[in-house]
């Protein structure tokens, strides 16, 4: 009796390392996504504010010009003077080129803007709990988040659907759907189309992301989602995020498929999720 609990107790620790090594695999995985999300991120918002310093440049010796026009004024010099001084700065080009330089700068702000609150949007790291939420509006931060892995392989098409809202921890369906953004822009070998496609269907939301990459060949179609399992060359990737989505999904009692396009070509993954959460209670909120 003394062994058959040893081998029990044994069995139960053995389970519990797994569950352990298990964990810090896929927070290893969420690291890493973390890591080349934020590369990413850093070069989306360098550029803006690259040509926004170029323009404070060029603002501090139009302004330079320009005070050396009122300085003439102030000291009181003849109109002949006044009149050479603007011809010398080329004043009607500083004047002109001052509006584009103000607004092109204007832009740059609002983009470095729009990147930031789709990075709070997408992380929601202070609300990680079940609650009514946008997908839509997940979507959308999301693929301005990892809007540098997708532009230079793909146009991305959205079909919208209505959708109501959905009971879910925003953050976590947010990371899904940026493992399957940046997987059909990995799939895409020179430059193609990712449609990112929603629908309600009674009491459940679904998201499409449909690729016309390379594709994924039917028989490892139901293998795509095991820890480690990976299509992609050695060194790309770790076979950890489709097991997360996977393992995200099933804790929002919804489900994610994957099966070949429907033009034929490419991989269209398919999420499923309940609008409202079967039982949720206080213990079971937190992600």
């Amino acid at each position: 009796m003394s062994d058959i609990n040893n081998r029990s107790l044994e069995k139960d620790q053995l389970n519990a390392r797994l569950e352990q090594a298990n964990r810090q695999l896929l927070q290893s995985e969420k690291l890493a996504a973390i890591g080349q999300l934020a590369a990413g991120v850093a070069h989306e918002i360098n550029n803006p504010v690259g040509y926004v310093y170029s323009n404070l440049q060029s603002l501090g010796t139009y302004l330079d010009d320009i005070f050396r026009l009122t300085d003439a004024v102030d000291a009181g010099s003849s109109l002949e003077d006044l009149s050479a001084i603007k011809k010398n700065i080329d004043y009607s080009f500083l004047k002109d080129d001052l509006k584009d330089l103000l607004a092109e700068s204007r832009e740059g702000i609002e983009r470095v803007k729009t990147i930031i609150s789709a990075m709070k949007d997408f992380s929601h790291i202070e609300d990680e709990e079940f609650k009514p939420s946008d997908l839509h509006r997940g979507i959308e931060t999301t693929l301005n988040v990892v809007n540098n892995e997708l532009k230079y392989k793909a146009t991305v098409i959205r079909d919208f659907g209505e959708l109501p809202e959905v009971e879910c921890i925003s953050s976590q369906i947010n990371q899904v759907v940026m493992n399957l953004l940046v997987n059909a822009a990995h799939a895409i070998e020179d430059f193609g189309e990712i449609v990112v496609r929603t629908r309600c269907d009674s009491d459940w939301a679904t998201i499409e992301v449909e690729d016309n990459g390379k594709g994924i060949a039917r028989e490892n179609l139901h293998r795509i989602f095991e820890p480690f399992f990976t299509t992609k060359p050695v060194g790309k990737g770790t076979g950890l995020g489709l097991s997360l989505s996977f393992n995200i999904i099933e804790k929002h009692n919804g489900s994610i498929t994957a099966d070949q396009a429907s033009t034929g070509k490419g991989t269209c993954f398919r999420i499923s999720l309940p609008l409202k959460q079967p039982g949720i209670t206080a213990d079971n909120q937190r992600g």
